[in-house]
């Protein structure tokens, strides 16, 4: 992979580990990629080592779970310092991601969960107190996500 550059092959892997990393095996996107198992193995390996596999995560339902708020909080921070906070916001309770926005006055979003109102104001309060600007805050009813279209070549 020079310069950051994936092929089809490795794009058609993404896409399936983004369908379902859980129940597919090396042998099934072998199957779907016209390549050989243990190619697709290393080339995993590969996407692994150089960072565009990030870590695999279960896709939780929180409502199911019992915590039906997710509340999406758009803050502003120094520019010099919003990267570097990061690690420190993923640290709050409730908090389960944070994503920098290079565009606009809010540059980060913080997603955080909770079973009641209660649960969310705290962490609203600890942004506050590391110095950000929590500039809006909305409760989301439902979130969903797919694999990246352009990843498949089907």
């Amino acid at each position: 992979m020079k310069n950051g550059h994936i092929d089809e092959v490795d794009q058609a892997i993404l896409h399936a580990l983004q369908e379902d990393a859980r129940n597919l095996s090396s042998a099934d996107i072998a199957e779907r990629t016209d390549t050989s198992d243990s190619t697709v193995r290393k080339r995993i390996q590969r996407l692994e080592a150089d960072g565009v596999i990030k870590g695999y995560s279960a896709d939780v339902d929180y409502q199911q779970s019992g915590y039906p708020l997710r509340m999406l909080l758009y803050c502003t921070a120094s520019i010099p310092e919003r990267g570097g906070l990061i690690a420190d916001i993923l640290e709050i309770d409730g908090v389960v991601s944070v994503q920098e926005l290079v565009t606009g006055e809010k540059n980060l979003l913080v997603t955080a969960v909770g079973e009641s109102d209660s649960d969310i104001t705290p962490v609203a309060q600890e942004l506050l107190d590391m110095g950000l600007t929590v500039a809006d805050e909305v409760l989301v009813r439902s979130h969903e996500t797919t694999p990246f279209s352009e990843f498949d070549h089907e």
